[in-house]
């Protein structure tokens, strides 16, 4: 009976910690249920890349997973999917175009110098007030929809030739996003728009350092070029004439949001990816859906939890309450592992943990069989209580066993929410051991020792026993 002690009140600390943590760890729910953006980004093959191979999959899987941590969403999911895929699921998020932008984006940097040809620079600047003039005239024709037509071309056209010129009036140089340490951003001076922060390495501190010393006090600017647009044009002034802009530090300041500074920053810090990519799929799961789901589920368990409690006292009598106790004391205890472990319930995963309040309820129906057995063959019922348990460990053991090794087989053969399944599986079948094997028998073995009146009433564990196997009980 001190042993039983013992184990009642491991069982009430376990208890009480498994309580205290979930409410400090509520349990997190999955895209599914929490609603998010799920977007399937597939890897594109180049003239020079022709062949999408494991090692550049898992590049750019990397490169999309910097990027992801960026936008700061807990829980996401990225993985490969088959031999040119990646799923990324994000829950939480509810603008999957900002998603988009930010996991499917290339953003190419590179710094440039501008040219000393001075036919290209008079034609850039002729070009220049050519266009202010057509925007000009473009504020002052309202209702002449054919002449707004012919203005928007226009300036198009000029918007064109502006291009053509810059590509021609700054000169590539080695500094490029791959010369980068981090990128950040921060609030211009002016306080009106933000700016984006580069740190270069060693080496893109070097060039830096070089590109701004040929430039200072010439008047011709660094061009910093994001995807082969001109995003900023400064200059450098004629201090750094000797030594250039030493630090390996610099700003982007364009006309940026805080959004687009940051959109930026995530794909500059996330590094450029290996080989062109595609959004494929952009599907959005909306909380209402989510919501829905959780009642549904949350219902479905509670009735299924119900039935099976009702139908255990039914039959089974005193040994089925006590083993709805151990249930409830498995479903607790149960939940606390899913917080520790870190576990994101999801559909599937909820499908794997009422599965597995099966597998307990299994486990306390074959000792109390076993038990019953015991008893009609006329055993008392303290040992009968100890034979049930005894004769139903092999069982119990063997069929346990068996799912875990089917949910190994899952979680590592398998992937996403068929991962998510077989790890709830797994543990609820671990806990619903422990629990069947140790509160069950614990509280059984304190009914039969501790209470007279319950040893002398065996009837209580099997009903319609014979008078002379009630005698033989005794």
């Amino acid at each position: 009976m001190e042993k039983q002690r013992t184990f009642i009140l491991l069982i009430i600390v376990l208890v009480v910690i498994s309580i205290v943590t979930l409410i400090n760890l509520p349990l997190q729910l999955g895209l599914d249920l929490r609603g998010g953006s799920q977007l399937t980004i597939q890897l594109k093959t180049t003239e020079e890349v022709p062949e999408i191979t494991e090692n550049r999959l898992e590049a750019v899987r990397q490169v999309i997973s910097n990027r992801v941590n960026g936008l700061g969403v807990s829980e996401a999911v990225v993985q490969s999917v088959g031999e040119d895929r990646i799923l990324v699921q994000l829950p939480g998020v509810s603008d999957p175009q900002e998603a988009e932008r930010v996991l499917g984006g290339t953003a190419q940097l590179d710094f440039r110098t501008e040219t000393n040809d001075a036919e290209i620079r008079a034609q850039l600047e002729v070009r220049q007030r050519e266009l202010t003039e057509l925007l000009i005239e473009a504020q002052g024709v309202t209702d002449d929809e054919a002449k707004n037509a012919e203005i928007l071309a226009q300036i198009e056209a000029k918007q064109a030739q502006i291009a053509e010129i810059s590509e021609n009036l700054y000169v590539k140089s080695e500094l490029n996003g791959e010369k980068l340490s981090s990128a950040g951003y921060q609030p211009s001076q002016q306080g009106d728009t933000w700016e984006v922060i580069l740190e270069f390495n060693n080496e893109g501190g070097r060039l830096f350092a070089e590109l701004t010393k040929s430039i200072a006090g010439t008047g011709r600017r660094l061009g910093i070029f994001l995807d082969d647009q001109l995003v900023s044009a400064p200059g450098v002034s004629a201090e750094y004439a000797s030594t250039g802009i030493a630090g390996g530090r610099a700003s982007i300041s364009g006309d940026f949001t805080l959004e687009g500074a940051r959109e930026l920053a995530l794909q500059l810090e996330g590094g450029a990816l290996p080989v062109p990519v595609e959004i494929v799929e952009n599907r959005t799961v909306g909380a209402t859906l989510g919501q829905d789901s959780i009642r549904r589920s949350i219902i479905a368990g509670l009735a299924g939890l119900v039935l099976v409690l009702v139908y255990m006292g039914v039959y089974y009598r005193l040994p089925g309450v006590l083993a709805d106790i151990s249930l409830i004391i498995y479903g607790l205890l149960n939940l606390a592992c899913f917080s520790l472990a870190g576990v994101t319930l999801t559909l599937p995963g909820i499908a794997g943990f009422i599965l597995s309040i099966g597998m307990a309820v299994d486990a306390n129906v074959l000792i109390f069989e076993r038990t019953r057995e015991e008893l009609r063959d006329g055993k008392t019922l303290y040992r009968a209580v100890e034979s049930g348990f005894h004769r139903a460990f092999s069982s119990i053991l063997d069929s346990n066993v068996t799912t875990l090794i089917a949910c190994g087989a899952l979680f590592w053969l398998g992937s996403g929410l068929v991962k998510g399944f077989a790890l709830t599986l797994a543990i609820g079948v671990a806990v619903s051991m422990f629990t069947a094997l140790t509160c069950t028998r614990t509280l059984l073995l304190i009914a039969v020792l501790g209470f007279p009146k319950v040893r002398q009433k065996p009837e209580l564990f099997c009903p319609n026993l014979t008078p002379v196997q009630s005698k033989a009980t005794s």
